[in-house]
């Protein structure tokens, strides 16, 4: 039966894959070292996912996950997204942890930023949140990012402390991915509670790595923005 992995290697795009491998830092020594690309665009992995998920085990998507080629594990985790939007809430739990199970090969920021919050985000809105804790305390880029990440969800309900707490931790950290992370979901706190935010940027701001307080004040109005920046 022909199969999701084998419909995405029949795209392969070499020269594109080239340039997707310079993007996504692939380089000795970069974030993503020895990532490995087919040369597919997200809307190419999207419409085979679509076609396919819906017959797809556990075990199908924890070889797509596995596999050297990123656009693979793009689509394992697309199918898991899939699949959690429509289960019971048993099954979301199984999902949940066979997510957690492979955060090692969710391994590059929009393998996170395309699952994390649509899976783990959602499943915690009504729930304890102490898993963002312990992956944030994980000492893993890719963990903390996906706990910082996840809060997207929890922002779209109107709880803005576990962000808060996050962003405060990682005031420090020393990647500007997780400076962008921080910033951009402080900006989704502002676009609901702008005041929320200010007070968080009162508090913080001279700890502040710059990536993250331009992220988090870019849809201010310009004179609050240039304000925040000058101090």
């Amino acid at each position: 039966m022909y199969n999701l992995k084998q419909a995405l290697l029949q795209l392969e795009n070499p020269e594109r894959a080239t340039q997707m491998a310079r993007y996504f830092k692939t380089g000795k020594g970069e974030y993503a070292e020895g990532d490995v690309f087919l040369g597919l665009s997200n809307p190419q992995v999207q419409a085979l996912v679509k076609e396919y998920w819906k017959n797809m085990a556990f075990a199908d998507i924890q070889e797509l996950l596995d596999d050297k080629i990123h656009e693979l594990r793009f689509a394992g985790l697309l199918v898991l997204v899939s699949k959690f939007q429509k289960s019971t809430e048993i099954e979301r739990q199984e999902i949940v942890y066979f997510y957690l199970k492979n955060v090692k090969q969710i391994n590059n920021w929009d393998l996170v930023d395309c699952s994390c919050y649509k899976i783990l985000g959602k499943f915690l809105v009504d729930k304890d949140r102490q898993i963002l804790y312990d992956l944030a305390e994980s000492g893993h880029l890719w963990s903390e990012r996906i706990a910082v990440v996840s809060t997207l969800e929890l922002i779209r309900n109107g709880q803005f402390s576990d962000i808060f707490q996050l962003s405060e931790r990682f005031l420090s950290h020393s990647h500007d991915l997780m400076h962008k992370a921080c910033g951009w979901m402080l900006r989704e706190v502002g676009k609901r509670d702008e005041l929320a935010l200010e007070e968080f940027l009162d508090e913080h701001i001279h700890q502040m790595p710059r990536t993250m307080l331009r992220y988090a004040i870019e849809r201010m109005e310009e004179g609050k923005r240039l304000g925040y920046l000058k101090q």
